[in-house]
């Protein structure tokens, strides 16, 4: 029988929705030229890692699960990627670029070592 995983409990969902939200707070402080641009790209970036994180929890194999972590750690290297163009341009601070950087690390690293525990103990 498949393991269930109640995504609202894991940790790697709480922190990537606490990551979502600081990304929405930081964009607010975009120029609004950028409403339909970069701050439209980090936002959907940021939102998608825990959804996904939310939809594979609800897979019934390890596999499924781990295509959809897979998905929210490639959509955490966009958001990343994202952030280093903002702050190459400007958008965002030092201090606000780095703390965004040090919460992806957090994130990714997590999502790295549930997909690590999947592959080890599969359903």
């Amino acid at each position: 029988m498949r393991r269930k995983h109640n995504f609202k409990n894991l940790k790697v969902w709480e922190k990537s929705v606490d990551l979502a939200v600081k990304v929405y707070h930081v964009t607010n402080e975009f120029p609004n030229e950028e409403k339909f641009g970069i701050t439209s790209q980090m936002r959907r970036s940021s939102v998608s890692i825990p959804s996904n994180i939310a939809e594979g929890t609800a897979r019934n194999t390890s596999k499924a699960v781990l295509n959809s972590l897979d998905i929210s750690l490639g959509e955490s290297f966009e958001l990343e990627t994202q952030a280093i163009i903002a702050h190459r341009v400007g958008l965002l601070d030092q201090k606000t670029f780095d703390e965004l950087g040090v919460d992806l690390s957090e994130v990714q690293r997590m999502i790295h070592g549930f997909m690590q525990t999947l592959e080890s103990n599969p359903y």
